[in-house]
């Protein structure tokens, strides 16, 4: 098996391609995931000595430009190849066949790679059914071909790939989506580069950059994690100053709706439901919307968390990309170059640290389970809240993370960021304890109650926390192991 040594965490992923190339069928993979987020190089440095061909797509190229690029790629890999380039997809793909047929002597599983794939698919170009064509009718004869086709815009590799209604329907052997790294894959990242952070400022880099790759590989040795975001987010000459004006406009079509519903979630720290998303962003209801909603959650830029009703209409949708979020929050109205580092001390700062905290660990719900030491517990994760009538005397309330376990137990999950270990005054506690009031009264749960305190270093010992707090996770506990494969 291929073996490297540069590739930081993606214990799983790197299972799921050594298992391709151990395979004695052929293979049809599908990798997708949000841009930036390391699919290629993955693939490129893991499977680099098996590689037999590959081709990139061109963002909003033509047809023509498109099969140039093939063509191109076709005479890099096998020299011999005829000069003339194809005029239709359905002849680069017989070009394509004749060239692996020269080379079907190898003992080892050969892989054909194709990035960027939707690019690949313009419109009225047939590509998607000559693709089809050289799957179905050559590369799943010849067992020891392996084709991957890898894309950024993975709610169109979900649609037209994975539940494919045409030539590929059911004609995958395996997909693999590419998450963004972990916190500790973070930090193991950034080790490797020679750079030692503490876990506060691996915390405060991710809550502005997430975990993807493209954005920590900007990092240098000597910058603290806010004058890492203040050279590359603020400066004229910023990596990232102008990131997001091309983000979405890369992956999907019609993105101005995407790009109103993150816009419109990135101002609501609690989440929305569908309803309250579509009257917040003036959005009309429909098929379009529901789309949008949908492409961004596979793609990796919202989560929806169900409720404990299990009503969709009370499902929360929360913006969980942490660089929208940070752009809305800081970049959108703010160009001054240093501007960030004369905010770090202010009172804006620290609310959005909170609800940049609370992200990190609808993040790594794995993390906090091994914390609660109920990793082997089966657990729904859900949201609940309760809006009291108008004019009533009732109480309303709402908890944003709670894990419904099948140990008949239910952690209420209360999320507090601070800067040193954090203290349950009188106020707090007495909300703490509506709280729970309001849930078990309006719930209809009567599982046993776990209050679980969730911050970056833990509670200060008190009367307060004492009577309230059953359980605490701190940040060293998102700090946990690398994702493993199950």
């Amino acid at each position: 098996m291929p073996k490297s040594q540069t590739i930081i965490g993606r214990v799983a992923e790197k299972l799921v391609l050594d298992r391709v190339l151990a395979s004695k069928d052929p293979e049809l993979l599908a990798v997708y995931g949000r841009r930036r987020v390391g699919k290629t190089f993955l693939i490129r440095e893991h499977l680099k000595d098996r590689i037999v061909f590959e081709v990139a797509g061109m963002h909003e190229q033509s047809t023509s430009a498109q099969l140039a690029g093939f063509h191109a790629a076709l005479r890099r890999a096998f020299p011999n190849v005829a000069s003339v380039q194809p005029r239709t997809w359905l002849d680069a793909f017989e070009i394509l066949r004749t060239c692996l047929d020269q080379t079907s002597k190898s003992k080892y599983k050969r892989v054909v790679f194709f990035d960027e794939f939707p690019w690949l698919a313009t419109r009225k170009s047939n590509f998607l059914a000559a693709f089809e064509n050289f799957w179905n009718d050559y590369a799943a004869r010849h067992r020891d071909l392996a084709v991957i086709i890898c894309g950024s815009a993975a709610a169109w590799m979900i649609r037209n790939v994975v539940n494919s209604r045409g030539g590929l329907h059911n004609r995958l052997t395996r997909r693999m989506r590419i998450e963004p790294f972990n916190l500790s894959e973070v930090e193991l990242y950034l080790q490797s580069r020679k750079i030692h952070w503490d876990p506060r400022q691996i915390a405060t880099l991710y809550m502005a950059f997430g975990g993807i790759p493209h954005y920590l590989n900007l990092i240098r040795p000597g910058q603290s994690a806010s004058q890492c975001i203040d050279a590359e987010c603020f400066r004229p000459e910023g990596m990232l100053r102008l990131e997001y004006q091309n983000l979405y406009a890369a992956l999907f079509e019609n993105y101005q709706t995407h790009e109103t519903i993150v816009k419109t979630l990135a101002a609501s720290n609690s989440g929305l439901t569908r309803d309250q998303l579509i009257e917040k962003s003036h959005l009309t209801s429909g098929g379009g919307v529901t789309k949008a909603i949908e492409e961004l959650a596979l793609s990796g830029f919202l989560t929806e968390t169900h409720a404990l009703d299990k009503k969709a209409k009370s499902s929360l949708l929360r913006l969980t990309d942490e660089f929208s979020v940070f752009y809305w929050d800081w970049m959108h109205s703010n160009t001054a170059a240093n501007s960030w580092m004369r905010q770090v001390t202010s009172r804006r700062y620290e609310a959005w640290c909170g609800y940049a905290f609370e992200s990190i660990c609808f993040k790594h719900l794995e993390q906090i389970r091994r914390g609660l030491g109920i990793a082997d517990v089966d657990a729904q994760v859900a949201s609940w809240h309760y809006a009291a009538k108008k004019g009533s005397q009732e109480e309303g309330a709402q908890i944003d993370l709670l894990l419904d376990r099948a140990d008949h137990c239910i952690d209420l999950c209360e999320i507090k960021f601070s800067d040193k270990p954090f203290t349950i005054t009188k106020s707090y506690a007495d909300s703490l304890a509506r709280k729970i009031r309001v849930f078990r009264e309006r719930s209809g749960r009567h599982q046993t109650l776990f209050l679980t305190m969730i911050t970056p270093y833990g509670v200060v010992a008190n009367r307060y926390s004492e009577q309230l707090v059953t359980k605490q996770v701190t940040l060293s506990d998102l700090f946990g192991p690398e994702k493993t494969v199950l």
